[in-house]
């Protein structure tokens, strides 16, 4: 029973990992819950190694994003078999991630004392984490660093990125096991096996480790005091329109003009703003279909000095009927158009053959693709703004956005988390809104069909929210933004060789190597 407790404490050092993030918000916690599974790695074998950190991760992800079956099951009414095959898979994916840094810390390098805890397994997980971000489409929900938007940490997102602050949370994990364990060490030891080569030792490291939290976490506070962008000197008035559609209304055909009157009805009472945002789908049709609504919205907010960005789908000519792309209009003249990029696998397209979606046809289950639309496309000129867009999932993968930048002023982001129903999965959602908005140095603007309606100023902090599953307009008056972050010019680059560089550096071989 005893090679099984180490499984069971990896368990539950995943299963409060989730703790660390929204709703929660316990950041501390995060270091702590990394701090285990850096201690269970110590000095194992390499498939025990990935089999400790794959339940760890099964565990985080299992009880961070157990909303992934209500959004397929509950709210898109698959088979529960389908529903639980893809929730576990994707559990078991990201689970997979974890498992292979404890397995190449095993494997090539040492998993125990001060160098190991400070600089490799920080490294490879950070390394880790980031291909866990790109690879097979990417799915980088619950990175280590979204833990920390209300901590000191968050002062590297425009300097480092996300997996800077990531980064930040693994070295303090590493030099709070290391202050443990030379506590523990020192108090178990009988006083004629203290010898003062020894205390030196255990002295060095805590020493070692006590700076790594102090160099970290003073860091992040004086990052987070720095301008790195200038606010330009107009404001701009919003409006942010939240209708508040239950999701197994909203794609009915007969609820179509109710929700094209309440969101006519939200924007006329609030004409005058410069710019009034609508969620992502809004409007449950294709353009094609209401041509002259949206006509009308935009004459009749023209003519009151504001601008409407609404989310709508539309149809793509030479396509097969049931594909589409996912927009947001601004009802400009003329209008401009930006298309969904980064499209949710099994969500908005199925990578499957076309048998399997002629069965899937046969049985009536979804099998309708988005198509997505090009890469680099530029920002939308609205409201004396250059506006940034991102569609629901899109804002998960900062790195992607970066081509906005500097010419940008602002950002916005429309989606419909009713997908998640009354789950932790919107607050999540707009945690990652908030590094967004940190990394580029700009306001974030997030219209939601349910919540979480917010604006985040450019440091990543919730200026204003609305309640959710309550229709409404949240109003604010903001400012467009100029100049570039450090991480806006660099991306994630500088953090991967970093990380690489850490990495190889303590690599046995090449450690003896250099002692030559």
């Amino acid at each position: 029973m005893r090679r099984f407790i180490p499984y069971a404490l990896s368990l539950l050092a995943g299963a409060a990992l989730p703790l660390a993030f929204a709703p929660f918000g316990q950041f501390w916690i995060a270091p702590l819950s990394y701090a285990a599974l850096l201690y269970l790695w110590k000095d194992v074998a390499s498939w025990r190694a990935f089999g400790l950190g794959f339940a760890y991760g099964c565990a985080s992800f299992g009880f961070g994003t157990y909303w992934t079956f209500i959004a397929v099951r509950v709210m898109g009414g698959a088979p529960i078999t389908v529903a639980l095959f893809l929730t576990i898979g994707l559990v078991l994916v990201c689970a997979a991630f974890v498992g292979v840094a404890g397995f190449v810390a095993a494997r090539w390098f040492r998993t125990s004392g001060a160098a190991a805890r400070l600089v490799t397994l920080p490294a490879l997980f950070v390394l880790c984490e980031w291909l866990r971000g790109w690879a097979f489409t990417g799915f980088g929900w619950l990175s280590a660093g979204y833990s920390q938007t209300s901590s000191w940490l968050m002062g590297y997102a425009p300097v480092l990125g996300l997996h800077g602050i990531s980064w930040a949370v693994l070295v303090t994990a590493g030099a709070l096991l290391v202050i443990a364990e030379a506590m523990v060490e020192g108090r178990s030891l009988p006083q004629e096996s203290r010898e003062p080569a020894a205390r030196r030792r255990r002295y060095a490291s805590v020493l070692a480790a006590a700076l790594a939290i102090a160099t970290v976490w003073v860091g992040g506070l004086a990052a987070r005091a720095q301008r790195w962008t200038a606010p330009q000197a107009r404001t701009l008035t919003v409006a942010l329109l939240q209708g508040a559609i239950d999701q197994p209304d909203k794609w009915k055909p007969e609820q179509l003009g109710s929700t094209l009157d309440l969101y006519a009805r939200l924007s006329v009472q609030n004409f005058g703003a410069d710019l009034i945002v609508w969620p992502e789908a809004a409007v449950p049709t294709l353009i094609e279909y209401v041509k002259s609504y949206v006509d009308d919205v935009r004459r009749a907010s023209t003519a009151r000095g504001s601008t409407v960005v609404l989310g709508i789908l539309r149809g793509v000519p030479g396509a097969a009927d049931d594909e589409f792309q996912n927009v947001v209009v601004a009802l400009t003249d003329p209008m401009q158009t930006y298309v969904k990029r980064h499209l949710v696998p099994f969500g908005e397209y199925f990578p499957v053959p076309s048998f399997i979606k002629s069965w899937m046809r046969y049985m009536n289950l979804p099998a309708s693709d988005a198509l997505p639309g090009v890469r680099d496309q530029p920002p939308l000129a609205v409201a004396g703004q250059r506006i940034a867009v991102t569609i629901c999932y899109e804002d998960v993968f900062g790195a992607e956005q970066l081509h906005y930048l500097p010419e940008a002023t602002l950002l916005v982001d429309v989606s419909n988390d009713a997908w998640f129903g009354d789950s932790i999965a919107p607050h999540q959602h707009l945690q990652i809104a908030q590094v967004r908005a940190a990394e580029a140095g700009r306001y974030l603007l997030r219209a939601t069909n349910t919540g979480v309606t917010a604006v985040v100023d450019e440091r990543g902090n919730v200026e204003q929210a609305l309640p959710q599953f309550k229709p409404a307009v949240l109003k604010a008056t903001v400012r467009g933004f100029e100049g570039a972050t450090p991480y806006a010019r660099v991306g994630n680059w500088l953090v991967v060789l970093l990380a690489l560089a850490a990495a190889a550096s303590q690599l046995p071989a090449l450690a003896a190597l250099l002692r030559r």
